[in-house]
């Protein structure tokens, strides 16, 4: 069996990280076997090294080996490209066509971006990982096939599950055996090697002379986080090597080379979980807002109908004591000390007696209105049945709590309650 340093030297993977040397180690004990093999890592850690190590090594190394990105291909084809297509199947099959399952027959298939599957295909999928069995498109006659499947993925596919983008029965079928590329930045000793390796390439393809990095330079590449891993720093290596005429490399031009929308470069915490009923959605915001809002507009309402109807307006500034302090503060020097009348308070003109309300013509005159204000107040009130029930199910039922996070009174919780049913 070959050791771990002539896999590295045959496939030219540099670097001596031990989670590095441990992936391409479980990389050559699963190749003799036919064990389904899911790769994951960070998007340009080099995840496509590892299945071509696994073909390489394994009894299937003579039959074809075919790399199929996923994410690449249109959803409405990736059926027709990866299981073949009968003539006649869809608009513009004018053939039949064999897909890469039936080409690569006793090989080995690398699914790359496999996360990026519709779950249609995952369901195929599923069928030939588990009896080798796959149905071409238009077709109902059953083939078999025998290959060897090895996935890669930079999704978190625990979190693809939760959200029901990938089936978890997939997930187990290909992770028979999960290789885990680690990122750039947690091989800090291995950065200044690679880019040495780049550079000298790229050196010999521009026939050029190889850039070299004062020590100023090397401190700033290896601290750099390097959001998009290998793939990124050969990126910054090949720019560096055509646009500069020094060879000799300071760290101010290497920094200006660098992206810097990344701030100090130092991770950021960041609380990605959210609960399922929670109001950090902006939507669910606004409509809170609103709730909050219509509420408030009732209230004054209300308030204002009963100093027209009465002229005692201290009579009515008593009985609706609570309803005032509600709409404009807590404090009650706010309305007792305040020497105009409720009304005044309300910035409303003082009724007079003299003042009568006529009916509304019999032309529908605000009938445009009227239709507004009917479609408006149903979606609201779909949302605020809505966001009753999410409270209610985050708060247990407790409707002391629901009401105290609504912004409404415990009764007015209980009244919408038997309102809506609910």
């Amino acid at each position: 069996m070959e050791s771990i340093q002539s896999i590295k030297q045959r496939f030219e993977i540099i670097g001596q990280d031990p989670k590095l040397n441990r992936a391409i180690e479980k990389a050559m004990q699963v190749a003799p076997t036919d064990i389904s093999v899911l790769v994951t890592g960070e998007s340009g850690v080099g995840k496509e090294s590892i299945p071509k190590i696994i073909h390489s090594l394994s009894h299937r190394k003579h039959s074809k080996y075919i790399a199929v990105n996923c994410g690449a291909i249109p959803e409405g084809t990736i059926d027709s490209e990866l299981f073949g297509h009968e003539k006649g199947a869809f608009t513009g099959a004018t053939q039949t066509r064999s897909g890469y399952f039936e080409v690569a027959d006793g090989g080995t298939i690398f699914l790359d971006e496999v996360g990026e599957l519709p779950l249609t295909t995952q369901v195929r999928l599923l069928r030939v990982l588990e009896n080798g069995e796959f149905l071409k498109v238009g077709s109902s006659q059953v083939q078999k096939t025998n290959v060897r499947i090895v996935a890669a993925t930079n999704v978190n596919m625990f979190e693809a599950i939760k959200k029901e983008k990938f089936r978890e029965d997939l997930y187990y079928r290909l992770s028979t055996v999960e290789i885990n590329i680690p990122p750039l930045r947690e091989r800090r000793e291995d950065i200044h090697l690679l880019f040495r390796k780049f550079a000298s390439d790229f050196g010999q393809k521009y026939k050029m002379p190889t850039i070299r990095l004062d020590e100023d330079a090397v401190e700033l590449l290896v601290k750099y986080r390097w959001p998009g891993n290998i793939r990124q720093l050969r990126n910054i290596a090949e720019q560096i090597s055509v646009l500069e005429e020094n060879r000799s490399i300071s760290a101010s031009t290497l920094n200006s080379y660098l992206p810097h929308n990344v701030g100090n470069n130092l991770p950021a915490v960041v609380n990605a979980k959210k609960t399922e009923g929670d109001f950090s959605n902006e939507r669910e915001i606004l409509y809170k807002v609103l709730f909050d809002m219509k509420g408030d507009l009732n209230d004054l309402k209300k308030l204002t109908m009963e100093l027209l109807k009465n002229n005692d307006s201290q009579k009515v500034q008593e009985e609706n004591k609570n309803l005032i302090r509600k709409i404009y503060g807590d404090k009650d020097e706010d309305i007792e000390d305040h020497d105009s009348s409720p009304l005044e308070v309300l910035h409303l003109p003082e009724p007079t007696v003299e003042r009568t309300f006529t009916p509304a013509p019999p032309e529908d005159k605000y009938h445009f209105a009227e239709e507004i204000e009917e479609e408006e107040t149903l979606s609201l009130q779909e949302k605020e049945i809505e966001l009753i029930k999410k409270s209610l199910e985050r708060n247990k039922g407790k409707r002391k709590a629901a009401a105290s996070e609504l912004g409404i009174s415990e009764r007015t919780l209980y009244r919408k309650i038997k309102q809506y049913d609910l």
